[in-house]
């Protein structure tokens, strides 16, 4: 019996990933990266990826995007695109398609990643729990959840992003007083994103009188990393500890005692920086939960590409 190839698909608000995953021999081929903006429509791009793909069509897809997935017609939030999800899998003669969130297929791909696709941050003591949490700084802070049922996985996508934050010390005290002066509001991706980390870096220089270089998320964490400026690393330093109570409060709300992976493009570029910073003990100090959330393994994805390995694995609706 020849198993069914599949068309695998990462869509992101700035470039959309497509692949072919051969499910007999566990791989990747015709990998390749379009831009988004080059393209009128989402059907444009999986045209090309087709007629340039020198082997049979696949005949399903699986396709990672980040919008809302309600209802037949997708629309791209960062974006122009609109498309029709079944008039999508009848043109391109698709017998099975899967649509999920961008987050959710981070979460399938989980269970499939070797040890050369993470780097482990804290062993931990894993338990019998089985469930799994991805939590990952960009754009934006998304999150998502996995776990074995009945023979397969089941992910369920999370907004993390929008969930509260709690300051810490006094600086961060009055950093959120400032803030505050300003937003409705301190949720958790107004601060632990790229843009969070230009407005930490920002209110941290007025908050201090001091100079501000360059603000732009890049040449904040790299003036960090190389330790040229107190400012930015000092802000980089805040980022990283607020993201460790927001994991922890996440791992608790949704009981991932199974582990926490970190994933999106910041969390690899920093991992030194993260593993000095308090990152682990805001993570793991929770009052009475600080024991559990210490037993909890803390890993970083560092294969490039999480979203592709998801959507080969995710069950097809």
């Amino acid at each position: 019996m020849t198993l069914a190839t599949r068309l695998v698909a990462d869509i992101g608000g700035t470039n959309a990933r497509l692949a072919l995953y051969d499910t007999a021999r566990n791989e990747f081929r015709a990998l390749r990266t379009y831009i988004n903006r080059d393209y009128a429509q989402f059907e444009d791009v999986v045209a090309d990826w087709l007629g340039q793909l020198d082997e049979a069509r696949p005949s399903q897809a699986c396709i990672a995007i980040a919008a809302p997935l309600e209802g037949d017609r997708i629309s791209m939030v960062n974006m122009d695109w609109s498309f029709s999800r079944s008039r999508l899998t009848e043109r391109f003669g698709f017998q099975a398609s899967g649509w999920i969130n961008d987050f959710e297929s981070n979460a399938h791909a989980l269970p499939f990643l070797g040890d050369q696709d993470r780097r482990v941050m804290h062993p931990g003591r894993p338990g019998a729990c089985q469930r799994l949490a991805v939590v990952g700084p960009g754009t934006g802070l998304g999150g998502a959840t996995v776990e074995p049922v009945q023979g397969t996985y089941h992910a369920t996508p999370c907004e993390p992003g929008h969930m509260g934050l709690s300051p810490q010390g006094e600086e961060e005290l009055a950093l959120f007083g400032l803030l505050l002066s300003r937003h409705r509001d301190i949720f958790a991706e107004l601060l632990i994103s790229g843009p969070g980390l230009q407005r930490l870096y920002r209110t941290l220089a007025e908050l201090r009188g001091a100079p501000a270089g360059s603000d732009s998320p890049e040449d904040i964490t790299r003036r960090a990393l190389a330790g040229e400026e107190a400012l930015a690393s000092d802000a980089l330093g805040h980022f990283c500890a607020l993201l460790g109570s927001v994991c922890g409060d996440f791992v608790l709300a949704t009981g991932s005692y199974g582990g926490l992976y970190l994933a999106g493009g910041i969390a690899p570029r920093i991992a030194d920086f993260l593993l000095q910073s308090r990152f682990l003990a805001r993570f793991q100090e929770k009052g009475a939960m600080t024991s559990h959330l210490g037993a909890v393994p803390v890993l970083l994805i560092t294969t490039a590409q999480p979203g592709l390995i998801g959507a080969a694995h995710a069950p097809l609706g």
